[in-house]
């Protein structure tokens, strides 16, 4: 029986989270995209302009009953540094901010949940400052960065920074992956 749920994450640049969970069994769909601010449908310039409010997100549609909605969030700290204001890496400004936008209150508290054991367990030297939120309004990025890792793998920026995210989750989640 297929259980279907959603879950909105923000870590970073959305072509990273897309590229992983496209490897992750159980994921139906990933939809880049924006969330979290107060421009209705903005574009990808804008939400760049910083002005938006908007995280950089993907919206990742999944089936509970291959892949929980923790399990989703177990690969989601692994793939990025939950502990950076508004940036990962070389990538900086509020749209790179790590961010959980809940779909339930049972997410919502999965999320707190997860966050207090990672802080319990000292797992990251520095706070954890993901923003946790019930999901405002998605909007869907454009066409061109859906799908973006597997059409342009070759480029700098998915060559030096999405393919080390890829080997990290290969390695660590390697049980849960699926090719495709």
């Amino acid at each position: 029986m297929t259980k279907i749920e959603m879950a909105t994450l923000g870590g970073g640049c959305f072509w990273c989270l897309e590229a992983v969970y496209q490897e992750l069994a159980g994921v139906k769909e990933i939809v880049s995209g924006y969330a979290g601010g107060h421009v209705k449908d903005p574009t990808y310039e804008e939400v760049c302009g910083k002005e938006t409010g908007h995280a950089e997100v993907v919206q990742v549609t999944f089936d509970a009953e291959v892949v929980t909605y923790r399990d989703i969030l177990e690969v989601f700290f692994s793939i990025h540094d939950p502990t950076t204001q508004d940036r990962q890496g070389n990538d900086v400004g509020p749209q790179y901010r790590s961010a959980i936008f809940t779909h339930d209150d049972t997410q919502l508290a999965v999320a707190r949940e997860i966050v207090k054991e990672l802080t319990d367990d000292k797992v990251f030297a520095d706070p954890i400052v993901t923003e946790i939120a019930p999901l405002p309004l998605f909007y869907p990025a454009e066409l061109y960065h859906q799908n973006y890792f597997r059409q342009h793998s070759s480029q700098p920026y998915c060559t030096f920074v999405i393919s080390p995210k890829l080997t990290k989750f290969r390695q660590k989640f390697a049980a849960r992956r699926v090719a495709r």
